[in-house]
């Protein structure tokens, strides 16, 4: 079995570096890296990420949730491919709040998972 560090970064109690718990945990880190980093903000991967929080100000109607599922769907494609398989993206908005689903197929076992995130 392959370890990974864990996301977020952390200290175990012996005071080395927290593994993740399984292959699931990293995946599902390795995508919120994804989702939540803004290209441009990693210097030697500038176009790394999907700039999720860049979107967060735009008007919050069905033109911003079809931007952001083609995104999403495109930077996890781009930057995870070769791990999965994106099924579904489904941005869905109330209020002031929007809520991404992300469904997709994980490679090497064709299990499928689901992501949720909430924003404001």
């Amino acid at each position: 079995m392959t370890s990974h560090i864990g996301f977020p970064f952390a200290v175990d109690e012996a005071g080395g570096i927290a593994q993740a718990p399984d292959d699931d945990q990293h995946l599902h880190g390795r995508i919120i890296q994804v989702l939540f980093t803004r290209p441009g903000e990693r210097v030697n991967q500038p176009d790394f990420g999907c700039g999720l929080f860049d979107l967060v100000f735009d008007p919050n109607n069905m033109i911003m949730a079809a931007a952001v599922e083609f995104t999403i769907g495109q930077a996890l494609t781009r930057w995870l491919g070769d791990e999965l398989v994106v099924d579904a993206v489904d941005v869905g908005t109330d209020g002031d709040a929007a809520t991404v689903e992300l469904a997709y197929i994980r490679r090497r076992d064709l299990t499928r998972r689901a992501v949720r995130v909430t924003f404001r």
